[in-house]
């Protein structure tokens, strides 16, 4: 009987652990109080900023092919780089590297400093000084390695190279497959380095307020890692199987319960 009695008294415990274990609404739901948030609030017109080592594809055009052959860059041939032969339509137009002073050298221009300045600043600075020598040029930039990493809790982390000017960062973590239900929601790390300075900054995505944050928008090779919770780090030091073997403990419990009451 004292058994019984003992079995008895610990089903409680039981219950209570896996009660206060389960995550609250507050720890896994995105944009919480959104619905509070400011109508009248300031768009954020976040714009990437060029940086060294940035690979730039800039091509300028005009109503005469011939009067923007100075500045453009011949194309390049993928085989030939590697030393095969050249099947058509391999063809790809060579792109400009950013050095470490944030400088490119541009065909007839000479040096430019690009570093540091917006997609749509540098697009204004050669249309001025092109403009010089070609009427109404038309100017197309982009950023040929733009990338963001998600590390830590998500489905799917890695390396996530970005096609358009701009990224947020829940657009980074849906790239990822979303955040394990162990992650961390209102701790998130960017890790940002502009002009060769880091920067390591927290955001919460539980609140909606972080969308006019500077960290809504990403900027190319931006690091982002998902902290795990509590629950996921008590399971590394228990062990993995732990869920496994509360599971079979409390099934045990149930049938020695059920033995000693028709011993009773």
């Amino acid at each position: 009987m004292k058994y019984f009695f003992a079995i008895k008294k610990t089903i409680p415990f039981l219950f209570a652990f896996i009660l206060f274990s389960c995550a609250s609404r507050k720890d896994i739901v995105y944009f919480q109080n959104i619905d509070g948030l400011a109508a009248a609030a300031k768009t954020n017109s976040y714009e990437i900023k060029i940086q060294p080592d940035d690979l730039l594809m800039i091509i300028v055009s005009a109503e005469d092919p011939e009067a923007v052959i100075p500045f453009n860059l011949s194309t390049v041939s993928i085989s030939t780089a590697n030393n095969l032969s050249t099947p058509r339509g391999q063809e790809t137009i060579q792109s400009y590297l950013v050095d470490a002073n944030g400088t490119i050298d541009f065909p007839t221009l000479g040096k430019l400093k690009v570093g540091g300045l917006s997609r749509s600043e540098v697009l204004e600075m050669l249309q001025l000084k092109i403009a010089k020598y070609i009427h109404n040029p038309i100017i197309n930039l982009r950023i040929m390695n733009f990338k963001v990493s998600v590390q830590g809790e998500v489905t799917a982390p890695g390396t996530y190279n970005v096609a358009s000017d701009r990224i947020t960062l829940i657009e980074a973590i849906g790239m990822a497959h979303d955040l394990t239900i162990y992650g961390k929601r209102n701790n998130i790390l960017i890790i940002r380095e502009v002009n060769g300075i880091k920067s390591y900054n927290r955001v919460d995505i539980s609140k909606a307020d972080f969308i006019n944050s500077p960290f809504y928008y990403l900027a190319q090779n931006d690091v982002v890692y998902v902290e795990p919770n509590k629950a996921r780090i008590n399971g590394a030091a228990v062990g993995p199987n732990t869920g496994v073997i509360i599971s079979v403990t409390s099934i045990l419990i149930t049938l020695i319960t059920l033995v000693v009451t028709r011993i009773k």
